[in-house]
């Protein structure tokens, strides 16, 4: 940005001014009306998700990518848990696992100071390894108010970067499927899988 005809002290507080004016925005949450959503369609029905970059910028940024990759294409819910969450994002319909980029950074206390929401029902998670920044493809949806998930002083938790919009019918009926053990898995895995069949950028 050009300054040029301006006084040099006046320059210098025209370019704090627009720092903070930058910066400000940057700490702006999205409009409700601005969030990217993704539609899932499943073998169990549609749902759709919002998304927020204001609260977890990588993880939304790393989420999205997969889903213009079609990464989710084809996928199943594999772990399925009434009254926890239900896991999906990561194994084919053979229980292969699908190739990820590098993890992401997790973002989940940064989330929460920008007033992110917590673990509660409907909001969509990052599922990681015992190492808080190992998140790549997969992902929860949780089915209650699981605040032992939520990051804290004492604990990374789990970065909550979205929750379902619509279609929160299909994920009872998710995760109410009876379960078992299926490929590697040794318990939890839907007796009749749940395929997601395609995941689009809808907004």
């Amino acid at each position: 940005m050009k300054f040029s005809g301006f006084p040099v002290a006046r320059r210098a507080l025209m370019a704090v001014a627009v720092v903070g004016v930058l910066a400000s925005q940057a700490l702006v949450p999205a409009r409700a009306g601005d969030a990217p959503r993704v539609k899932f369609a499943t073998s169990a029905g549609d749902f759709v998700v919002e998304v927020y970059p204001d609260k977890a910028p990588k993880t939304v940024a790393n989420f999205l990518q997969y889903v213009k990759d079609k990464h989710y294409d084809g996928t199943i819910f594999h772990r399925v848990i009434n009254n926890f969450m239900i896991q999906g994002g990561g194994y084919d319909a053979k229980y292969a696992e699908k190739p990820t980029r590098a993890p992401v950074v997790h973002e989940g206390r940064e989330a929460l100071a920008r007033g992110g929401p917590r673990n509660v029902v409907g909001t969509l998670a990052m599922a990681r390894t015992n190492d808080p920044n190992s998140a790549t493809a997969q992902f929860f949806i949780n089915v209650r108010d699981n605040a032992f998930l939520d990051p804290s002083a004492q604990s990374y938790g789990y970065t909550v970067f979205g929750k379902v919009v619509s279609g929160m019918d299909v994920i009872d009926k998710i995760k109410a499927t009876p379960t078992g053990p299926g490929g590697p898995f040794p318990s939890d895995v839907p007796r009749t899988p749940v395929l997601i069949n395609s995941a689009t950028l809808v907004k």
